[in-house]
């Protein structure tokens, strides 16, 4: 049976009228701040004390938009009659976030945890040259990184905690032992 004619029409009318009586949900941006999921990939927050310049993060990216320089620092020996070290030294940290497609590879790959995805989403500028922000700004944008989500209670312990935590069980007990034989050894005198 062919479709009625108008029925197209009627039906278009009918979404809309339902559309109508529905109440918005337009949030009134910048006024009402938005609740962003906890997931949320804003900007790329940098914790310079892990950075060991490896390098990883602006070779693996895709769209070459991280900038690092560094210099060779000479350390001195830990223990006398050991010899230097050189380690290197962070001068420059950078991500054009004009280049960037919030990809997440250099976080992913980054094997110290310097990286981490701020929520923070508020960096517009007016000339796109600004969009390279600089370490200082990258590290302003860690202190916004939320906490990771806790663990899950029926979860197991990973395996280098159980074993750190037995590591040190066995010294308490050493300790323990030795204090002992010392006290022993103290009242026998």
């Amino acid at each position: 049976m062919p479709p009625l004619p108008g029925s197209g029409l009627a039906k278009g009318l009918a979404v809309t009228l339902r559309t109508m009586t529905r109440k918005t949900v337009t949030e009134q941006y910048p006024d009402a701040q938005p609740e962003l999921p906890p997931r949320t990939r804003g900007v790329i927050g940098l914790f310079e004390e892990n950075c060991t310049v490896c390098m990883l993060c602006a070779r693996e990216c895709p769209d070459w938009c991280i900038y690092i320089d560094s210099h060779k620092e000479t350390v001195p020996p830990a223990a006398p009659g050991g010899r230097e070290r050189s380690r290197n030294v962070l001068d420059r940290f950078a991500i054009d976030f004009s280049l960037c497609m919030y990809c997440g590879i250099c976080i992913e790959v980054c094997p110290f945890d310097a990286l981490f995805w701020s929520p923070e989403f508020e960096y517009a500028e007016t000339d796109i040259h600004e969009l390279t922000h600089e370490r200082d700004k990258l590290r302003e944008w860690m202190w916004t990184v939320p906490a990771p989500p806790a663990l899950d209670p029926a979860a197991e312990d990973p395996k280098e905690l159980v074993t750190a935590r037995k590591a040190a069980e066995k010294l308490a007990e050493a300790a323990a032992a030795a204090s002992a034989a010392a006290e022993a050894k103290g009242e026998e005198s």
